[in-house]
């Protein structure tokens, strides 16, 4: 492939989801246990992951007390018990996780021809546990503790943009999720957008993001 015409200053990135896995439906398994019956299962999973889409659309505060408020939130909604123990619980498996299985050399790549970019939604501590685990070099890794704002409130994208003394056409964004990145930053008029599509949101129309089905094909867009 030629080099492209449009060569960003930024590749930013989405991080748990996108880069790291996020398989947060084992452990609400084991803390729901068979409150649930079988045949709804997949409707609870559905509804928890819509609660915590919610739960940070305010300020922002400990993203381990996020994950145990919109549990809590679903629990009750479904006249369940919500286990104590959830956020800690949801938390520690978060920072266990590791990158997608086709994450590392392709962003390696990527990072050793330009300036690559998290905003992710979760605190520092999260962060400070799962970048190294990429292997990849950042140029910059922004936090909602750090913006004082969750995705997919404006600040957050606007605490990116201050930091780097950027403007939206400076970016390549690359996101796994439609509702919390690809939407709200092209109503903020971001335009070079990608979903890394891993099935988490179905594909709309009227967002202008491009589908990919993994980094390689992104490095190809981008001339490497």
């Amino acid at each position: 492939m030629s080099e492209p015409s449009f060569r960003p200053k930024y590749v930013s990135f989405d991080c748990y989801g996108t880069l790291i896995e996020y398989p947060i439906t084992p452990i609400t398994r084991e803390l729901v246990g068979d409150q649930i019956p079988a045949e709804q299962w997949d409707q609870f999973v559905r509804e928890f992951r819509g609660y915590r889409y919610d739960q940070v659309r305010g300020e922002y505060y400990a993203y381990e007390q996020v994950l145990q408020d919109s549990f809590e939130r679903v629990c009750r909604k479904w006249g369940i018990k919500a286990a104590p123990e959830a956020g800690r619980r949801f938390a520690d498996g978060v920072r266990s996780w590791g990158p997608h299985a086709d994450v590392p050399e392709p962003l390696k790549t990527m990072g050793e021809n330009y300036k690559l970019v998290i905003l992710s939604n979760a605190d520092d501590s999260f962060l400070q546990e799962s970048v190294p685990r990429l292997g990849a070099d950042f140029h910059a890794v922004y936090t909602a503790e750090q913006a004082g704002y969750y995705k997919p409130r404006y600040a957050a994208f606007e605490y990116m943009l201050d930091q780097l003394d950027a403007s939206p056409e400076d970016f390549v964004h690359v996101s796994s999720h439609t509702r919390y990145d690809l939407m709200p930053m092209h109503d903020m008029g971001f335009r070079n957008l990608i979903l890394l599509d891993r099935g988490y949101d179905p594909v709309t129309h009227g967002y202008d993001y491009l589908p990919v089905k993994s980094l390689d094909e992104l490095n190809r867009m981008l001339g490497i």
